[in-house]
């Protein structure tokens, strides 16, 4: 049940990377960082100061320092490149297509400060098209943990995996809810199971989700949360296990409805068991300045936006 679900601390996501990457500091002697004037901002401070000689400054300066990562692979070197969601994609997509994804480079593209929750910076660093962008280029692996624990497991697990990734994540200070939890790049993770309304969430909007599903069981519905922090590989297996038994489902995520998770659900969905779906997130539409809470609000990302998708979604069901 979702009311068991407990929170053991509060943290930002950007941290679970910064303790990953001291680990990994630790335990991998190939696993070099690069930042592009960022290496605060990326919680870098205790990798750089234990690894001095695995610390590129590259200045702001993001399309070299994808070009230097890239050239890092060859060496044998594990490269995790770190500065803010919109330059680590935007900035550089003709450099990440050409010398990471076409060249099939092992390079870790680690991108905070994504979506609306970046709060006040406003529009011109909140990205909310990232997730499409990435998921688009052939053999990229995206993933999207959803608080400090997982970030900090998928900190790991990338070290570990073959092939090019974004790890995407953000700054602030967020609910913990996966300790002792395993994390697996390309499954799903079940917070709970049911049979009235699938929700499919990433990033921060899983507890949101949570929350909402909380809601709804208060109301005597039967809801699965399942967190689909791997948005490519998708675990379609996981999707359609849900769907057949709900049969109607609702996404949520921390960007554009256009290109992301919900687009992705419905894909499989459509092509293997056609089902009502309604899709929360940004539409079409920039950001701007806020407070984070103040954002999903306004932008329709908050909790009782998604019991209200839910109970929508109901409605269209099949009898």
């Amino acid at each position: 049940m979702l009311k068991d679900i407990q929170v053991t601390g509060k943290k930002d996501t950007r941290s679970g990377f910064g303790d990953g990457m001291t680990e990994l500091g630790r335990t991998n002697p190939n696993v070099v960082a690069l930042t592009a004037d960022l290496a605060g901002s990326l919680k870098l401070n205790t990798f750089i100061k234990e690894n001095p000689d695995r610390f590129i400054q590259c200045g702001i300066a993001e399309a070299n320092m994808i070009g230097v990562a890239a050239g890092l692979t060859i060496g044998g070197k594990i490269p995790f490149t770190t500065t803010f969601a919109n330059f680590s994609t935007g900035r550089v997509y003709d450099q990440i297509r050409q010398s990471v994804a076409y060249s099939e480079k092992n390079v870790k593209i680690c991108a905070s400060h994504a979506g609306l929750t970046l709060g006040e910076d406003g529009a011109t660093h909140q990205i909310l098209e990232d997730i499409g962008m990435m998921k688009m280029l052939p053999g990229m692996t995206v993933i999207v943990p959803c608080d400090y624990e997982q970030t900090r497991k998928a900190t790991l697990a990338i070290a570990d995996f073959k092939g090019p990734v974004y790890l995407r994540f953000g700054r602030p200070v967020w609910p913990i809810f996966t300790e002792g939890m395993p994390f697996e790049i390309g499954k799903a993770q079940v917070f709970s199971e049911g049979t009235d309304v699938s929700i499919f969430a990433c990033g921060h909007m899983v507890w949101n989700a949570i929350e909402a599903g909380r809601i709804l069981e208060e109301k005597g519905l039967s809801v699965e949360v399942i967190n689909i922090h791997t948005i490519k590989p998708l675990d379609e297996a996981a999707i359609l296990k849900s769907l057949a038994k709900t049969r109607c489902a609702v996404t949520v995520e921390e960007h554009n409805i256009l290109g992301g998770l919900g687009e992705s659900v419905a894909r499989v969905a459509a092509a293997n068991q056609p089902t009502p779906i309604e899709t929360i997130g940004t539409n079409d539409t920039f950001g701007e300045s806020g407070t984070p809470m103040q954002l999903l609000e306004k932008y329709g990302l908050g909790t009782q936006n998604i019991v209200a998708a839910a109970e929508r979604v109901m409605k269209r069901k099949q009898k």
